[in-house]
């Protein structure tokens, strides 16, 4: 079985800029299967929106995404949403809505999730982060 990981947003969004923090994560994404949530697109989506993107950026950052694995929602991965959110409040760990898919993608596949925003993760129970930051 290939190792997999999903990639947060923030990780996606430093190796597509090539942002210095991107080389921190790199051994964490070699050789692996690499898995993004929709919200993460949906993040990046709203991005190019919002920096009023060229075309041939949007061009490049598509071309970019093709390596990685889109995980799409179903009713399993409602459920694993729910639980992650319910979680963190009850370990005082409130998540965003947004996080809280990209949590539930790792939980539903049961692999770790790499991010550099890893105190928007600690509460929920059960998952495995990855990340580079105390």
């Amino acid at each position: 079985m290939i190792p997999s990981v999903v990639v947060d947003t923030d990780v996606v969004s430093y190796v597509f800029k090539g942002d210095s923090r991107a080389v921190l994560y790199e051994p964490h994404l070699v050789d692996k299967l690499t898995i993004v949530s929709f919200m993460t697109i949906a993040e990046l989506d709203r991005w190019e929106l919002q920096h009023r993107w060229g075309e041939a950026k949007r061009a490049r950052l598509r071309t970019f995404l093709q390596k990685y694995l889109i995980s799409f929602g179903d009713r399993a991965l409602c459920s694993k949403w729910a639980e992650a959110v319910v979680s963190a409040q009850r370990n005082g760990w409130p998540i965003g809505a947004a996080d809280a898919w990209i949590a539930a993608t790792a939980l539903l596949h049961g692999i770790p999730l790499v991010t550099h925003n890893r105190s928007h993760y600690l509460g929920v129970e059960g998952l495995t982060l990855i990340s580079e930051t105390a």
